[in-house]
């Protein structure tokens, strides 16, 4: 494959399924090598690997569970070893904080661990997994955090999550400073409804309600995100950073 991202190395957390593995999938098909990051499906991130090689591209999967002790250590070690084996050297060009947990928590039912799990997973581990790559991205790195619409769109039933992707946001605003000597890109992408495993998406009647909140009256589809996240690593984006990009399809455009 050859493509805008042609001699570069990527690491996609969560890219077993959904939003990582159309993300996974797209850049490599853009020519980059590939780190396919999962929890604890080998046999989906397999099946990344393999599609990506079958059409020609190059890609390795690395497990590590995230929000544990040790998760940014063994998430570099299978990832640095992946690097070696694969390009002769340690660098990565291309981070994508996209692993996270999407959970329901009411407001009268969530508990301090529920709250825990979901900041540890999906604010904690992107801001350490950027400060343990720093020292192995180059300048003119990209770094893409996906977030969501619920930072801008009021959900009462998903509160922590929302809490929990707006630290991220804070996160890529903040780190975007930081590393602008350096040219390195941190943006933030976030989705609306994206048809991801969960079995809602089976039924016709759900998924034409869900369309609803999208000016385009449809649900995402992981694809949609993946070609966004692809423009924010390649070099057409260099004058870009610390942005929050609206990829809900127009759910924050309110009702029609």
């Amino acid at each position: 494959m050859t493509g805008k991202l042609t001699g570069k190395t990527a690491l996609v957390t969560g890219s077993s399924r959904a939003i990582g593995r159309a993300t996974a999938i797209r850049l490599a098909r853009e020519g980059a090598l590939v780190a396919v990051h999962y929890a604890t499906n080998a046999a989906a991130a397999q099946e990344v690997v393999t599609t990506i090689g079958k059409a020609g591209g190059r890609a390795f999967a690395i497990q590590a569970e995230l929000g544990v002790p040790g998760d940014v250590d063994r998430l570099f070690a299978g990832l640095e070893q992946g690097l070696q084996e694969h390009t002769g050297k340690v660098e990565l060009n291309i981070l994508v904080n996209n692993a996270g947990i999407l959970a329901r928590n009411p407001p009268e039912t969530t508990t301090p661990e529920m709250f825990d799990r979901l900041m540890a997973v999906n604010a904690k581990a992107p801001y350490f997994i950027i400060q343990r790559a720093l020292s192995i991205i180059p300048d003119g790195g990209r770094i893409i955090n996906i977030s969501t619409g619920l930072t801008r769109f009021a959900n009462p039933e998903e509160i922590v999550f929302a809490m929990s992707k707006s630290a991220l946001e804070m996160l890529a605003r903040h780190f975007a400073k930081y590393l602008g000597p350096r040219n390195i890109t941190v943006n933030s992408v976030a989705p609306g409804v994206t048809r991801n495993s969960n079995p809602v998406f089976n039924v016709p009647e759900i998924v034409k309600q869900l369309g609803q909140f999208s000016t385009f009256g449809r649900v995402a589809e992981p694809e949609d995100i993946g070609d966004v996240v692809a423009f924010f690593a390649s070099d057409d984006s260099r004058w870009i950073t610390g942005s929050f990009v609206d990829a809900t399809g127009g759910s924050l455009l309110g009702s029609s």
